[in-house]
């Protein structure tokens, strides 16, 4: 059993851990909270993405994430700032200054907020407005070495 997934069986389990102490987040207090207003978006490979939404849809709750066109590219909004001390290989964090992505009541953002995109996760049945990026980064970095135990075994 690696990575709280039996591989041996058909059933999956997920370990339910306690969530970390955030006091010493290196994101600004503002991305802590779930106010409406412009959002940051974290992009990521699709297969690291889909991995890290049942993740945090199994834990603490996921907030929108979007698809691209091509269903290449994930991105999860996250409370504004977080592009400022985000350093996650493998993804990109961008600010947007308020440029069409918000976070909010579901009814403010319906539709995608960038042309050529879907939701994977609409506001409507996301568990949260933005995704906490320190609970992001966790499941995010989960989701990878799922995916190389997975890849090593083929």
């Amino acid at each position: 059993m690696e990575a709280g997934v039996d591989i041996g069986s058909s059933r999956t389990t997920a370990l339910h851990q306690p969530r970390q102490d955030r006091s010493a987040s290196p994101y600004p207090p503002s991305a802590a909270g779930t106010e409406s207003g412009p959002c940051d978006l974290v992009t990521v490979p699709a297969r690291q993405g889909l991995e890290a939404v049942d993740i945090l849809r199994l834990r603490d709750g996921v907030g929108p994430v979007l698809h691209d066109g091509d269903c290449d590219t994930l991105g999860f909004l996250v409370p504004p700032g977080t592009a400022a001390a985000w350093d996650m290989p493998g993804s990109a964090c961008t600010q947007t200054y308020g440029r069409g992505l918000r976070t909010g009541a579901p009814d403010d953002i319906a539709e995608p907020p960038v042309t050529g995109t879907g939701w994977l996760v609409a506001p409507d049945a996301a568990f949260t407005s933005a995704t906490d990026p320190v609970v992001l980064r966790a499941a995010l970095g989960e989701a990878a070495r799922t995916i190389e135990a997975v890849d090593r075994c083929r």
